[in-house]
């Protein structure tokens, strides 16, 4: 009966920066967890070498994420919230 959503607000760049580290990125994990969730991995695994710009390209913006969240288990007008259309994921049961 109850739905845990996981989002980094940002990733992680592919390359090493000056000190060895890596640097915020555009591309970043989002977990739903719970019963009604479908399990598995839902879009692609980014490739490491087709970067845009030095940042992996994300297969699904976090906002069909909380789109599908309001829309399918809040039953929110997840338009109305977000203020545009995002396409829903088949992620909850």
């Amino acid at each position: 009966r109850s739905l845990s959503m996981i989002f980094s607000e940002f990733g992680r760049r592919v390359d090493q920066n000056a000190s060895g580290g890596t640097d915020h990125g555009a591309a970043a994990p989002a977990f739903l967890i719970g019963p009604m969730v479908r399990p598995g991995v839902h879009g692609h695994h980014p490739s490491l070498t087709n970067l845009d710009q030095g940042d992996l390209r994300y297969g699904i913006d976090f906002r069909s994420v909380y789109a599908t969240v309001l829309d399918r288990w809040m039953g929110a007008d997840a338009r109305t919230v977000l203020q545009r259309r995002y396409p829903l994921l088949n992620a909850l049961q």
